[in-house]
């Protein structure tokens, strides 16, 4: 049996709580990993003087995988988000959003099989802003005049959308590609190109001409206008298979989708590039429930389901997956959130680290 170091990032908020559940769930299915552990997040702010410390990086870097907890980010101000520092930084591009059913969870779907594959590095979320007042914002202001541009109004905030062929077509070709690996059947291009056409066309257009290239794959495409797609994934979520989409867009299609199977509490993420992958749940970090056992952990297992099948450990990672849903099918030991979804009451509920304990009886 392959032995595996990774790095794991408790992260803060309900964040530890939620890795000691997933860890102890991976280690009892008998796979040989070594956690080594990275702490990030405003809990190290004060002894480093940064949410993200270099050696989190630098021990990603070695061991080519990790999974973390939830981490804080500040509303408005404050620091930047160490989630999206960590994308930039490794160069992770993809960020794949499975969204399945799992029956018994209370959710208004039982029937969704669909993955959301994200760009994860430019768009609006690349971070170019310019702050209401500011040089910089006075400088483009005229420029956008002077070039017929449009006019913006002088105490605008601004952010730039810059969307690449070259980052269009790897994020594209990884869709494509992942939905031969995993037998999927559609790649859909989601997009505004009717409106935005020098950025979200070029997106469109790069899709395109991959899709071309991969028509003998036996993948079929189609593209998608974004407001049209969050409609049309509420009422026929039966449509949909691998969906791509520039990174804006596929933050919020994501959420959509998990709330189509139930919430973030049971969506699993990953955020891959060609040398090292990081998997994580997509919910917040929660603080108010820190340190009360409360918190469901299955989006932070079903991420470790997805780190395993990264690492070749399908067994495992089929084992992880059935557990759940067999705990939470029968309904008797999970947490409050899907207790209260099922029958309008928390009682009976379980807190995090028994919902595992059942997990593991399972395995």
């Amino acid at each position: 049996m392959a032995k595996h170091t990774v790095t794991l990032i408790p992260g803060d908020g309900i964040g530890p709580e939620l890795t000691t559940a997933m860890t102890r769930v991976v280690e009892a299915t008998g796979v040989d990993i070594e956690w080594e552990i990275a702490e990030a997040g405003a809990d190290v702010m004060e002894k480093y003087g940064t949410p993200l410390p270099e050696q989190v990086l630098d021990s990603i870097r070695k061991n080519k995988v990790a999974i973390k907890g939830p981490i804080t980010t500040p509303v408005g101000t404050g620091f930047r988000s160490v989630n999206v520092s960590i994308r930039k930084e490794l160069d992770l591009y993809a960020c794949l959003r499975p969204a399945f059913s799992i029956p018994g969870n209370g959710a208004r779907y039982d029937d969704i099989d669909l993955v959301i594959v994200r760009e994860n590095t430019e768009d609006l979320y690349a971070g170019i802003e310019f702050e209401e007042g500011s040089e910089g914002a006075r400088k483009l202001i005229e420029f956008a005049a002077a070039e017929g541009a449009g006019i913006i109004r002088p105490d605008s905030g601004i952010s730039l959308k810059p969307i690449s062929i070259s980052r269009s077509r790897r994020i594209v070709e990884y869709a494509f590609d992942y939905a031969i690996a995993n037998g999927r059947k559609k790649v859909t291009a989601v997009h505004k190109a009717n409106i935005l056409k020098y950025s979200d066309g070029l997106f469109l257009k790069v899709a395109r001409e991959v899709a071309a290239e991969y028509k003998d794959s036996g993948i079929e495409f189609e593209d998608y206008i974004v407001d049209a797609t969050c409609m049309q994934l509420v009422l026929h979520p039966e449509w949909w298979d691998v969906l791509v989409l520039p990174n804006l867009y596929g933050d919020i299609l994501s959420d959509l989708a998990a709330g189509l199977i139930g919430g973030l509490g049971i969506a699993p993420g990953a955020n891959i590039g060609a040398d090292c992958a990081v998997f994580e749940p997509t919910h917040g970090s929660a603080p108010k429930y820190a340190g009360k056992d409360m918190a469901n952990p299955t989006a932070e297992i079903l991420s470790a389901v997805l780190m395993l099948n990264h690492l070749g450990e399908r067994d495992a990672a089929e084992r992880i997956l059935n557990a759940v849903r067999g705990v939470i099918g029968d309904g008797d030991e999970v947490t409050y959130d899907i207790k209260r979804s099922v029958t309008g009451s928390t009682a009976g509920c379980v807190g995090t680290q028994a919902y595992a304990d059942a997990l593991i009886e399972r395995l």
